[in-house]
């Protein structure tokens, strides 16, 4: 006989990841199903605090919104929490910091991709939920994907290397980084 998964709400998902024996675990909830995340490298911990940093430096002097980091919990759907790496979400759609899980997906999702990831399954689910920009970053390889909706259901990717410079889009209009600035210049 075969037992079903309990399949769990956001909120019970929420509850059950700050519980204090899940402090140190990763957990994200895949229709449904709470996941736990591969812990990250330190390369990609860096790389996304890095990212973080320049999303705040634009951000928070211009009254924007807000910048979360991978603790932060947005919901995708009615059985889907995501915590992106690094995310940003505006104050038009998320005015007030209040609870747990953001109830709305992110206008810009940052994805700093390890190994055996299915980063096209988030990429869709953040596009479908509505976030607008989505960037999947490959520290060995130095590259930086970039997705965004192109109508009727479809994907826009453009890829970026380290001579390049990445811009925010309709979502941060005027923010530029240097994909060279992504990546730190010693690594062990």
């Amino acid at each position: 006989m075969v037992v079903a998964e309990k399949l769990y709400t956001p909120e019970e998902f929420w509850e059950i990841a700050q519980l204090p024996e899940n402090e140190l675990r990763r957990l994200e909830l895949d229709e449904g199903e709470i996941v736990e995340m591969a812990s990250s490298k330190q390369e990609n911990t860096v790389i996304a605090s890095r990212v973080g940093y320049f999303f705040n430096a634009f951000v928070i002097p211009n009254d924007l919104g807000f910048v979360s980091g991978p603790d932060g919990g947005y919901k995708l759907g009615e059985k889907t929490v995501r915590q992106p790496d690094v995310a940003f979400i505006s104050k038009a759609r998320h005015a007030k910091l209040k609870g747990t899980v953001f109830p709305v997906a992110p206008d810009l999702a940052v994805e700093v991709v390890s190994k055996n990831e299915d980063v096209l399954k988030k990429v869709n689910e953040y596009i479908r939920a509505g976030t607008r920009l989505v960037w999947a970053i490959y520290p060995d390889e130095k590259m930086v994907y970039v997705f965004h909706p192109a109508g009727a259901g479809e994907l826009r990717m453009q890829s970026f290397g380290v001579q390049d410079t990445l811009d925010g889009g309709e979502v941060l209009p005027e923010f530029a980084l240097k994909v060279s600035d992504i990546f730190p210049i010693v690594l062990y």
